[in-house]
């Protein structure tokens, strides 16, 4: 027994040390990557004579994080905490524990699925957009490769893995759609500029764009669909696509020119997948780096994020060829990419800077990003401490998209454009947040979760605004903010109204929503 028992703690050793072994690699990897954008973007600045902004401080670095990780602002108690931390590493660890967060994946797929379906969250697609999202959260979940999550989506049939099966007839199945979603989605390619013409920017012909969509030309819905969890796909021999206003029969091409060979086996959805996962797809790595960069940064590094070409060159080449290359040799990691973006110099710069108007786009300066919908809606929720009710439990969804309160703010806040630097809010939007039902709810005394919790005589006036500060925009006041407020509240007859007063100001400051 005793001679087991050594023997098993020695192979469990021998599992801790190589173990640590392979976490002491990646984390000397990604330390050289670190290194490298920083060093890169750096002399880009001194280059062009830029002076880059000053590091973040602590405040607006943790509301940041929490907005791009998780897609809410902190909590007072987390706040508090990180900012009364004096550890050095402290934000790699808030970084970790965010990425490690179950609000992580939720955020992540909410993210992916609003790229994948971007018409908003209407009725009549509610059961697609769902069924895409919960589909996406799992995969995220499980930090699955992306080659492989890119390589089941395309392969999907429907049936238990109802997801990217709605995705397909939320687009009617129709091979140009398909064509044109997915070039852009996991490609970064425009290429339904070619649809009826050669592209006009780029190398894109007729040819180029059918051929590709030939690959969804043998796809159709299955007959046998019994309600929306059981949405099924079928892989035919026949089905062809051809040149517009003409008989042209164009065969499948891959986006690299080539055609498929004869010794390919499988369905036409199942060759793409092979391709698109394979060292010989040149776009996929870029694409899925691109927007993870313009996710963090407001901008990718080609912009727009769907257009990569060689009439689009990048902003930094040498540093998007480095970063899709880390991004391929750590397995296609997302989670590992967002670990290694957030912990720059540059993610974690300041967005505060009074000199010149392109040092943005060189990233010289953390980019001013507006809240989406989401963001706004699920802060403004943890502010008033409500919770979503009378969920129905569709596919076993693990969100709140069926939150009829939840969906009615969304489809007031949304935006209409693309740009996450850009806001385009009108009168509906400012409506909404000066008098709506959840404002009202965040900032009414006998509503407000805040609130309630410091209705109590231990907690000073001064106290309490601290806290509303450090629960909405996630920093202490200044000795004048706290004067001015204070005064207000002090000099009321009803001081519970007056602080509500207080928080509803906040809530509707442009420093609530946006993302800086």
């Amino acid at each position: 027994m005793i001679r087991f028992g050594t023997v098993t703690l020695s192979i469990v050793f021998v599992g801790l040390s190589l173990s640590a072994s392979a976490d002491d690699s990646i984390n000397e990897r990604r330390a050289e990557m670190i290194a490298r954008i920083d060093t890169l973007l750096s002399e880009q600045w001194a280059a062009e004579e830029i002076q880059p902004a000053n590091r973040s401080n602590d405040s607006e670095f943790a509301r940041r994080v929490y907005l791009d990780l998780t897609g809410v602002i902190p909590r007072v108690a987390e706040i508090r905490e990180f900012l009364e931390d004096e550890r050095a590493d402290k934000r790699n660890r808030l970084i970790q524990r965010l990425l490690a967060s179950p609000r992580y994946p939720t955020h992540l797929a909410n993210t992916w699925r609003q790229v994948m379906l971007p018409g908003g969250l209407d009725l009549e697609q509610l059961q697609n957009v769902a069924g895409v999202q919960n589909w996406l959260r799992k995969q995220f979940a499980q930090n699955m490769r992306y080659d492989r999550i890119v390589s089941d989506f395309l392969v999907a049939t429907g049936g238990g893995e109802a997801g990217p099966a709605l995705y397909y007839t939320s687009l009617e199945v129709k091979p140009e759609k398909l064509a044109a979603s997915t070039a852009r989605i996991f490609l970064g390619l425009q290429i339904e500029c070619a649809e009826c013409h050669p592209h006009p920017f780029d190398h894109w012909k007729q040819e180029d764009f059918w051929g590709y969509a030939a690959f969804f030309a043998q796809l159709e819905q299955s007959e046998n669909r019994r309600g929306p969890a059981n949405v099924g796909l079928v892989d035919l021999d026949s089905g062809e696509v051809t040149l517009p206003d003409s008989e042209t029969i164009v065969p499948p091409r891959y986006p690299d020119g080539n055609l498929v060979t004869a010794a390919a086996g499988g369905s036409r959805r199942v060759q793409l997948a092979i391709w698109m996962a394979s060292r010989d797809n040149p776009y996929l790595a870029k694409a899925a780096v691109n927007r993870m960069w313009a996710h963090l940064f407001g901008r990718g590094l080609i912009e727009p994020v769907d257009d990569i070409g060689k009439h689009n060159p990048p902003s930094h080449p040498e540093l998007f060829q480095a970063l899709t290359a880390y991004f391929v040799d750590t397995g296609f990691d997302i989670k590992e990419l967002l670990r290694t973006l957030t912990s720059t110099n540059a993610y974690q710069l300041s967005s505060r800077l009074d000199r010149e108007p392109h040092a943005q786009e060189l990233f010289a300066n953390m980019a001013i990003k507006t809240m989406t919908a989401e963001q706004l809606y699920d802060s403004l929720n943890r502010i008033a401490g409500g919770r979503p009710a009378n969920i129905p439990n569709f596919f076993a969804i693990r969100s709140n998209l069926f939150d009829q309160q939840r969906l009615a703010f969304i489809g007031k806040m949304r935006m209409q454009g693309s740009n996450a630097t850009e806001f385009d809010a009108g009168v509906l939007q400012a409506l909404t947040l000066l008098n709506g039902s959840n404002i009202n709810a965040a900032s009414q005394a006998d509503q407000s979760g805040v609130l309630m919790a410091l209705d109590s005589p231990l907690f000073s006036p001064e106290e309490r605004l601290k806290s509303l500060f450090l629960g909405t925009l996630s920093r202490r006041p200044t000795a004048d903010e706290s004067t001015a407020f204070v005064a207000h509240v002090s000099d009321s007859n009803e001081p519970r109204e007056a602080m509500g007063d207080v928080l509803w100001a906040l809530l509707n400051s442009a420093e609530f929503a946006l993302n800086h």
